[in-house]
């Protein structure tokens, strides 16, 4: 009987690995992949964030001479992060509150409701490089669709993005534009409240107001948890419009530096003046405010995410 048990495991044991060496065959493209492009690129950023490193000269160990000149010397970097904190901090709750006023307004019983879903998800079908050409048509000082329609109520409009002051308002007011993404999250994440919370809380006496406060919050939280971290994660590394719109070069960010967050500034380092060994130190700068804002969120979290207990 004992040696049928010893056999059983061994015959088992035999089929486990095949299993193993089968399941990582078909993985191994995959792994691959992740070594190649994801680990392998890691590592070396780290080590040559530790370098000077000048396209074409080889990289030179200098210890942590780049991050010192970073925190210490560098002029710009100040102004790339507290245009991306700005970008963070005001930019990703007006997007969330007004994805969830948007998805609540889809998630009513109107006539023509599908129409209305469509209109609001077309914005995010468009490429951002699209996006931000339309924009800064729209908000042109002189020609723009926005200054003229202000002029003719008496009103002289800003320059918006060629204003210091109005230029990061303007980006902001652009990705709010583009939040049907956002919007779908929410409303399926409305849709699956259980209607019979509301009933409840309606024979309890709480008025649309509390049910919204009291019901509907809660119950989406998770989802507002998981828009919230990739919203802040994708503001620090905000790019595109803001080297189309800001330019790049030897004025990165105009007007007055006031559009150079910190994607545009490592890109700006990185390849037009080929200094990968500061560009890297920049990146790795970044990763780890990503990491210490998520656990931070995630910390907190606690206090506001509530999760159906089944």
């Amino acid at each position: 009987m004992a040696r049928a048990q010893v056999a059983k495991r061994r015959r088992w044991s035999k089929l486990a690995r095949q299993e193993f060496a089968a399941g990582l065959v078909f993985a191994l493209p995959w792994i691959i992949g992740v070594l190649a492009f994801l680990a392998y690129p890691m590592v070396a950023s780290l080590y040559y964030s530790f370098t000077r490193y000048d396209i074409p000269l080889p990289p030179k160990w200098i210890g942590l001479d780049n991050y010192v000149k970073l925190l210490t010397k560098d002029r710009f970097f100040p102004k790339a992060l507290y245009n991306s904190a700005y970008l963070t901090v005001i930019g990703t709750p007006v997007q969330l509150v007004f994805a969830l006023f948007c998805a609540l307004l889809l998630n009513l019983k109107l006539k023509g409701q599908a129409f209305w879903r469509t209109i609001y998800v077309l914005p995010t079908l468009m490429p951002s490089v699209v996006t931000a050409i339309l924009w800064n048509w729209i908000l042109n000082p002189n020609l723009g669709l926005v200054n003229n329609v202000l002029k003719q109520f008496g009103i002289i409009g800003p320059l918006w993005f060629a204003s210091p002051t109005w230029s990061k308002p303007s980006i902001i007011m652009m990705l709010t534009w583009g939040v049907g993404g956002m919007t779908i999250i929410y409303l399926a994440a409305l849709q699956g409240v259980p209607i019979e919370l509301y009933e409840a809380a309606e024979l309890d006496g709480a008025g649309t107001w509390h049910r919204f406060l009291h019901v509907t919050l809660p119950m989406i939280s998770p989802v507002t948890l998981f828009q919230l971290i990739t919203s802040v994660l994708w503001s620090l590394q905000f790019f595109t419009a803001a080297y189309l719109i800001g330019g790049g070069g030897a004025t990165p960010g105009a007007p007055q530096g006031s559009l150079l967050f910190y994607g545009l500034y490592l890109y700006v380092i990185a390849f037009e003046y080929l200094k990968m060994g500061y560009a890297s130190a920049l990146a790795w700068i970044l990763f780890v405010i990503s990491v210490i804002v998520t656990i931070a969120i995630l910390r907190t979290s606690t206090r506001w995410t509530h999760y159906e207990v089944a």
